[in-house]
C-alpha cells in the first residue's frame, strides 16, 4: 500500500482520489488556501460539493494549514491546482516535498516567455527550484479526462510524462485500474502542450454552438461547422507542437481526444457558446460567477507567443487564424463571427 497524498482539491485533484483509492492505497486530500470550503463540505459530508458521488470511505482531508502532515511519508504528491494555482504551488509546495518523492502534477496550461516561447509548467517549476538549488521529479498527466466521469469509474484514457521512465512506471504502478488506463512517455514538452492547447481551441470550437443557438432560437445540433473548427484547431495545435519541437503523432492524438472531450462538456464549452451567442467576454464572465476560465488564460498566452513568434521570423501568423480570431474576441471584444476564408489552404 502506497500513501498518496492530493495537494489541491479542485474538480481534477479530487476525482483522483478514486482510482488512488481504489488501488488500496491510502489517500489524503488537502486543500489549497483557496479550498477551505470544499475541506469543510468533504469532512462534513464525505462528498465533493462539486461531485454526485461521495468520496470512498477512509479518504483522510487536511486544510492547507495541515499540509506539512499530510505530507509526512508520501510515496507520490499528486499537484492539483488550477493554472491560477501555479505560483503558489511552485513556491510553497514543491520546496517543501521531501527528495525522491515523485509529484503528479494535473495542472494543465503553458506560460509564455518574452521571445516568443512556450513552457510547460514542469518545465517552468524545475527552473524555478534549480534557482534555489533544488531538485524534484515533477511528472504531468494528460489527456481526455472528465472529472465526473472519473468519479463514475468510467473508461478513460490519458498519458502520464516525465524524464524518467522508471519514476514514470512506479506512478503508473500506484495510479492505473481497471478503469484508469495510463500510457507513459519522457516528451513531457510534446504532451504538456498538447493538452494545453485544447483548453483554448475548444473555446473556437464551442463558438459555432452558439452562433446556431443565436441564429435557430435553440440548442439544435450542427456539426459541420463544428467539424470544420475541430479540423482547423487540430491543424493550427500540430503546427504549435511542431513550433515546440514536439510533432509526434501520439501528442497530437492526445491533444484531439483531450479537445474532443472538452468541446462536448464543461466550462470552456458554455463560455465559447455564451461568446458566439454575442455576449462579450465580461458578459460571460459575470454569467458565469465563479467558475473558472482557464480556456482564455491559455488561448490568449499561446496567441501572445505566436505573435512574437512571428516577429523573429519563425512562424507565419496566417497559419493560426483560429488562434488569433479567439484572443481577438477575448482582448478586443471583436465579433465572434468565424473567419471561414482564412481557414482555406493550398498545397
Amino acid at each position: 500500500m502506497a500513501k498518496v497524498t492530493i495537494i489541491g482539491s479542485g474538480m481534477m485533484g479530487s476525482a483522483l482520489v478514486f482510482p488512488a483509492f481504489d488501488n488500496g492505497h491510502e489517500v489524503r486530500l488537502v486543500g489549497s488556501p483557496l479550498d477551505d470550503e470544499i475541506i469543510d463540505v468533504s469532512i462534513r459530508t464525505g462528498r465533493h460539493p462539486k461531485f454526485d458521488v461521495v468520496f470512498p470511505d477512509g479518504v483522510k482531508y487536511y486544510h492547507v494549514t495541515d499540509m506539512e502532515e499530510a505530507v509526512k511519508g508520501a510515496d507520490l504528491i499528486i499537484g492539483g491546482v488550477s493554472s491560477f494555482g501555479v505560483d503558489w504551488f511552485g513556491a510553497d509546495v514543491l520546496p517543501k516535498i521531501p527528495d525522491g518523492v515523485p509529484v503528479l502534477s494535473v495542472t494543465k496550461g503553458l506560460m509564455d516567455t518574452e521571445d516568443g516561447r512556450l513552457l510547460t509548467y514542469p518545465e517552468l517549476w524545475t527552473r524555478r527550484l534549480e534557482a534555489q538549488g533544488l531538485r524534484k521529479t515533477i511528472c504531468a498527466v494528460g489527456g481526455p479526462c472528465i472529472s465526473f466521469e472519473l468519479t463514475a469509474r468510467e473508461h478513460t484514457e490519458v498519458a502520464f510524462c516525465g524524464t524518467d521512465l522508471d519514476v514514470l512506471r512506479k506512478v503508473r504502478s500506484i495510479m492505473e485500474t481497471p478503469y484508469y488506463h495510463i500510457s507513459i512517455t519522457t516528451d513531457v514538452t510534446g504532451i504538456e502542450t498538447a493538452v494545453a492547447l485544447k483548453n483554448g481551441y475548444a473555446l473556437g470550437i464551442s463558438l459555432s454552438i452558439g452562433l446556431n443557438k443565436k441564429k435557430y432560437g435553440d440548442d439544435r445540433a450542427k456539426y459541420n461547422a463544428q467539424a470544420g473548427l475541430f479540423y482547423q484547431a487540430v491543424r493550427e495545435m500540430g503546427l504549435i507542437l511542431k513550433y515546440q519541437g514536439a510533432g509526434e503523432l501520439e501528442n497530437l492524438a492526445m491533444g484531439a481526444g483531450d479537445l474532443y472531450v472538452t468541446v462536448f462538456g464543461g466550462r470552456t464549452r458554455r463560455v465559447g457558446i455564451l461568446l458566439g451567442e454575442g455576449y462579450d467576454i465580461d458578459e460571460a464572465r459575470d454569467i458565469l460567477n465563479g467558475v473558472t476560465l482557464e480556456s482564455l488564460v491559455v488561448a490568449q498566452r499561446v496567441a501572445k507567443a505566436i505573435r512574437k513568434a512571428a516577429e523573429y521570423g519563425r512562424v507565419s501568423l496566417k497559419d493560426f487564424p483560429l488562434l488569433l480570431h479567439m484572443d481577438r474576441i477575448i482582448r478586443e471584444k471583436a465579433s465572434p463571427e468565424l473567419p471561414w476564408d482564412e481557414f482555406r489552404y493550398v498545397k
